[in-house]
């Protein structure tokens, strides 16, 4: 993204206007880069980490000051002799910088190569992988995939395969691409990860805000379809019934439904499902579903030609979705009733709705490495940097509230800024203050904007359990009828009903489905024992918990699937699936993950969890660890045919 042009012509005044909106920690990395001195991460200026509200990590406005004086004159430096850089950073050097911005001295070496390669200080593509049968074309022609789904892994898949020159034809049930992006279309719907990591490593955008809405997200999709050129192989309006593998012939045969309601058969030699986990919403089970006289409709399938000015609002649920577009319809309802059976934990996010400003825009864009270190620090502090805080003590006695010290440190933390938020309503804070360990369910960003609604006279918190719906509303545990004029449904997604309602038959017929058994388990998340050649991405327990991107996921899944499609193509094999014994292994080591985890701690319920009260949908290690497990396939891994 840097543009060196802009920076050579650029006057001290611009550069020192820029740097007033900078953050300092990616700001003393890129002077090292343009320096070559590291004194600058070496002095008294140190971030305070248990500030982590803070974007400048406590760094005084004095040292803030100092450390833009010395990047104003290195930029200047930079600009006057023509744009070059002294040599790069040595991986020891890396390995500094990194320890100085996250605060871990033991981080370990076998971060160095990762970093090279995410921060790709030298041009390293982070998700490298061998070319699939550079010298064979004509092998590469031979070998057809069908993609389902043109969401943000259906997109990524299609613009990889293209890249290799494999043929491939993407199945969309939706008139565009965009997936979940297209379908939410809420008020107030927006991403929760930091957009600077929320986006292809190799699709850079210059985001208008921290956390973008969804138009601006969907709008990015449109264009990486049409800027990398998949747009043309994607069947719109189609929609996957079922695949049968068939043994003999080593193909998936691929059954669609058009548009016009006709079914055809497709034949691909591997089948990618870019489908996801949150790609079907989900009803509540509550007698009389469907009995209300009024309009009803789940947050997923917003229904805008409902007027709500006036009305009287009935939500159910509290996730995601209810704590984005219940500030907006607050605006316009004349009561709203929100019924919750567990209050999530707020993460406070100042920036949530925030624009980024004109100075950071031209750091980012500008500033040598500038861009490169942000994005770090944002992967860092939303995601690694927090697992331990989530992670259980072995030592630690009481689960009931928090599985570590850190974990309590936050907590307090959390409860510390609701309360300083929503002020002394006791009932209220009563009712929104999780009584469960932090991480246990998923946390939402807010910045002040949900706490603040629930203040407002006309907004309530039910926690009475919701017996029935009627005709006229909803009718709780004590009896009491809450009359209505809409009720919205914010109850999520099938996220267990993994690849549903598709039905996949494998070798000797074998349904995926009956199979499962309602207990989905992959290996790595993308390949399953006897359904060979079908590969998953966003599959079982590759969700994660603690906001890094699923971008990251979605990267390491197509490498490491096209290391699979690598060895079908120049093998002599037609055929693979991981080995049962290696699956097996694999998912042993994950649940042990997972309960050690709080979001595996016995007793809280939540969408991670399946009905057999196991752990189907996070991944419990390092992304440096899942990284690493998906940079090639081992071949003996798989048992090939």
């Amino acid at each position: 993204m840097n543009d060196k042009s802009a920076v050579l012509t650029a006057t001290d005044e611009e550069i020192a206007t820029a740097l007033k909106d900078a953050n300092t920690m990616s700001l003393m990395m890129a002077i090292v880069h343009l320096t070559g001195d590291l004194s600058v991460i070496r002095g008294d200026i140190k971030p305070d980490f248990e500030a982590v509200l803070d974007p400048q990590m406590g760094i005084t406005e004095a040292a803030q000051k100092e450390i833009a004086e010395k990047a104003l004159a290195a930029l200047i430096d930079y600009r006057d002799r023509g744009g070059t850089l002294p040599p790069p950073p040595s991986d020891a050097d890396v390995l500094e910088m990194v320890r100085f911005l996250t605060g871990r001295e033991d981080l370990s070496e076998d971060y160095v190569p990762f970093l090279m390669q995410e921060l790709s200080l030298h041009g390293e593509d982070a998700y490298y992988h061998a070319p699939v049968a550079p010298d064979a074309p004509e092998k590469k022609a031979d070998f057809h995939t069908v993609i389902i789904g043109a969401g943000m892994s259906g997109i990524l898949a299609a613009i990889k395969l293209k890249e290799e020159g494999l043929p491939y034809i993407v199945i969309e049930k939706n008139e565009t691409v965009g997936g979940t992006w297209y379908e939410n279309d809420y008020p107030g719907c927006r991403v929760d990860s930091p957009n600077h990591n929320y986006s292809y490593s190799f699709a850079q955008k210059d985001w208008p805000q921290h956390f973008s809405d969804r138009k601006v997200l969907w709008d990015y999709f449109e264009e990486c379809a049409d800027k990398f050129g998949v747009r043309g192989s994607i069947r719109f309006n189609t929609e996957v019934q079922h695949s049968r593998y068939d043994e003999a012939r080593k193909i998936w045969q691929v059954t669609v439904k058009n548009a016009d309601g006709s079914e055809e058969l497709l034949e691909a030699n591997a089948v990618i499902s870019a489908v996801g986990q949150l790609s079907r919403p989900k009803m509540p089970d509550i007698k009389g579903l469907g009995s209300f006289n009024g309009p009803a409709f789940h947050s997923a399938e917003w229904d805008h030609s409902v007027d709500l000015k006036g009305k009287r609002v009935g939500v159910i649920g509290t996730g995601a979705s209810v704590f984005q577009f219940v500030p907006h319809v607050a605006q316009e309802a004349e009561d709203i009733r929100i019924f919750q059976r567990t209050p999530p934990w707020v993460f406070p996010t100042p920036e949530y709705h925030d624009y980024i400003e004109p100075g950071k825009h031209w750091l980012l864009n500008n500033y040598p490495f500038y861009e490169k270190w942000f994005r770090f620090s944002m992967f860092w502090t939303t995601a690694e940097g927090l697992l331990d805080g989530v992670r259980i003590d072995p030592s630690w006695n009481d689960l009931s509230l928090a599985t570590s010290e850190m974990n309590l440190f936050m907590r307090e933390m959390f409860t510390a800024y609701i309360r300083e938020t929503v002020g002394d309503d006791e009932e209220l804070l009563a009712k929104i203050i999780p009584q469960y360990p932090l991480g246990g369910k998923r946390s939402l960003r807010d910045d002040g904007t949900w706490l603040r609604t629930l203040t407002e006279p006309h907004v309530h918190i039910e926690t009475d359990p919701i017996v029935e719906i009627v005709p006229e509303g909803i009718r709780t545990k004590s009896g009491e009828l809450h009359e209505f004029d809409v009720l919205i449904y914010g109850t999520g997604f099938n996220a267990d009903k993994f690849l549903w309602p598709m039905d996949f038959y494998g070798e000797e017929g074998l349904s995926l489905r009956e199979h499962w058994d309602g207990d989905p388990r992959a290996y790595l998340g993308i390949a399953m024992p006897k359904f060979p050649n079908l590969f998953v991405m966003y599959g079982p327990n590759t969700n994660i918990v603690v906001n890094g991107s699923i971008i990251f996921f979605s990267e390491c899944e197509m490498r490491y699937i096209l290391g699979c499609l690598k060895l079908l193509v120049e093998g002599d094999e037609k055929a693979m699936a991981p080995r049962e014994s290696v699956h097996d292994a694999y998912n042993v080591k994950i649940d042990e993950g997972n309960r050690q985890m709080a979001w595996g701690v016995p007793g809280v319920d939540s969408w991670y969890k399946n009905d057999k009260g196991r752990v189907t949908q996070n991944w419990p290690g390092t992304l440096l660890e899942y990284w690493t497990l998906t940079k090639a396939p081992d071949p003996a891994d798989y048992e090939f045919n």
